[in-house]
């Protein structure tokens, strides 16, 4: 509820595993919104709130189950247009006063088509053809629509798909207009932004006055020391503070000797020379890596690092004098995350990303400014101070470093033959215009040796692996299709320039069923 200053929409979930997709959609048009458990949005937190309009999401449960969830019946006499989908369409069905039906050979997963069933604001510019593909996933169904409301299409297995009460602003789809597999349905939550009114006041400019104000008032005239990891969220965190609070900001960048090539150097001296920040660079690679000497599991190589990590940065912050604040570059989609749709204990998230338990055992406060951020907003708002686009548009580089892109035994020689593959690897990538379409990339050392002959002579060196994913948010990836001209060229590429390194193949993986890492 920070962001009183900008027309907002209230999204209650329901448990949807795409619910983040609307947020995301909507975010793309200026429209300021946050999503909040079902359980949580009391009658008192829609009035604090205030939202403009509110979306219901989907969710797994069945409304005919006793105790299932709902919406506050509040909700439906404030006078604002609400959208339900999917579950939120057949829970405004059954509190308006329409029935819905446990799935007898009426569920719909997958691609369906919806045809039209006359004129709607809702629907204005969606129908291109004479149906809309759309994605359901539904088992139960509506079976007799709420008094006042009338239908707008129609699917084989949904004669309910689109329902309106017009009078009301009350409209419903049993579809789900926010993924992908529904081609159009972007267009369905520009229609219902403009029926309810919203005039996309929601940018990243109007968000840096906003956040830069708000930072000054929660810091006053402290210290804060923020851990700046070289990745996009730390690094625009650390340009929105400095911006914020100038000289009142002090970053320490806590190089482990797992970084890529040239990497310290390039973050660093972005940082300190170009943006005159200060930046304690805290070399300890030595300790790192004496540490991580003959540890094979890579749990084990997490908790060192994770224990290191808070180690150093401690170190270095207890010597910054007056500091009462720390910086870290939670995102959005981190908070949701955090917060238990079953209203129990919360989930630590990405605990290696960020300096978990500091806060406390320093005795500091957090500030985020980051938090209600999805990773392309962080990314705007990174080019609106200024930061260099190529900066900002690298791909995610996880917080153990290069320990999880090697396999096995960590040695300073393998470290240093991955360092100078995973370049030329990159490099290609550039200079073929593949970074932009590309989530991640990067090349993986295995723990094994390979018989190769070069020239007149027998080699026995490293295999290594390259990785490339295309993703929307990391959760699920596809392997990129390179072509196999591009593979053969970066393999004799890598042979022929990183000493140590005679074999090179490419994962051709998913997310699921692997993980994106290979560690």
């Amino acid at each position: 509820m920070e962001n009183s200053t900008h027309e907002r929409l209230l999204i209650i979930d329901f448990g949807s595993q795409v619910t983040q997709l609307i947020a995301r959609r909507l975010r793309e048009l200026n429209v300021y919104c946050e999503i909040h458990p079902y359980q949580n949005v009391t009658e008192a937190f829609l009035e604090e709130f205030a939202p403009k309009a509110v979306i219901l999401s989907g969710g797994p449960d069945s409304v005919t189950r006793e105790g299932s969830p709902r919406a506050p019946q509040a909700l439906f006499d404030m006078g604002i247009p609400v959208l339900g989908i999917c579950y939120g369409q057949q829970t405004m069905m059954t509190q308006l006063g329409g029935k819905v039906v446990r799935g007898e050979g009426t569920s719909e997963f997958g691609r369906a088509y919806v045809k039209p069933e006359g004129k709607l604001a809702l629907l204005d510019g969606w129908f291109l053809t004479e149906r809309e593909q759309v994605w359901m996933s539904h088992g139960d169904h509506v079976s007799e629509i709420a008094p006042g409301f009338a239908v707008y299409g129609t699917s084989p297995n949904a004669p309910f798909a689109i329902t309106a009460d017009v009078a009301r602003n009350f409209y419903a789809v049993q579809f789900h207009p926010e993924v992908h597999h529904t081609p159009n349905g972007l267009k369905l939550y520009e229609n219902f932004i403009r029926i309810a009114g919203f005039s996309g006041d929601w940018t990243m400019g109007a968000y840096r006055e906003q956040a830069i104000a708000a930072i000054k008032e929660q810091v006053g005239d402290a210290h804060v020391i923020c851990a700046l990891s070289g990745g996009v969220d730390s690094s625009v965190a650390a340009a929105l503070l400095h911006e914020a609070i100038g000289d009142q900001l002090t970053c320490v960048f806590v190089d482990h000797g797992l970084l890529r090539l040239n990497e310290a150097e390039e973050v660093v001296g972005m940082f300190r020379d170009n943006m005159n920040l200060k930046v304690i660079h805290a070399d300890e690679s030595e300790l790192f890596l004496g540490e991580l000497e003959g540890v094979n599991d890579p749990e084990t190589k997490r908790k060192i690092i994770g224990r290191l990590f808070i180690d150093v940065f401690q170190k270095y912050a207890n010597g910054i004098e007056g500091a009462a604040f720390l910086a870290q570059g939670t995102l959005y989609p981190d908070v949701i995350e955090s917060v238990s749709f079953s209203g129990g204990p919360s989930v630590t998230i990405k605990s290696h990303h960020n300096v978990g338990g500091l806060p406390e055992k320093m005795g500091l406060k957090l500030v985020e400014p980051l938090r209600e951020l999805f990773k392309d907003e962080v990314r705007a708002l990174g080019v609106e101070l200024g930061l260099p686009k190529s900066f900002i548009g690298r791909h995610p580089f996880p917080g153990p470093g290069l320990a999880i892109r090697c396999p096995g035994e960590i040695t300073r020689e393998k470290l240093e033959i991955l360092r100078k593959a995973d370049a030329v690897y990159i490099d290609q990538i550039r200079r073929h215009g593949l970074y932009d379409e590309i989530w991640q990339a990067f090349v993986a050392i295995l723990p094994v040796r390979t018989v190769g002959v070069m020239g007149d002579g027998r080699t026995y060196d490293f295999a290594c692996a390259l990785r490339a994913v295309t993703s929307v948010d990391g959760m699920t990836a596809d392997y990129y299709p390179f072509s196999h001209e591009f593979l053969g060229e970066t393999a004799t590429r890598i042979i022929n320039e990183v000493p140590g390194i005679n074999r090179v193949t490419y994962d051709i993986t998913s997310k699921p069923p692997g993980t994106i890492e290979w560690e």
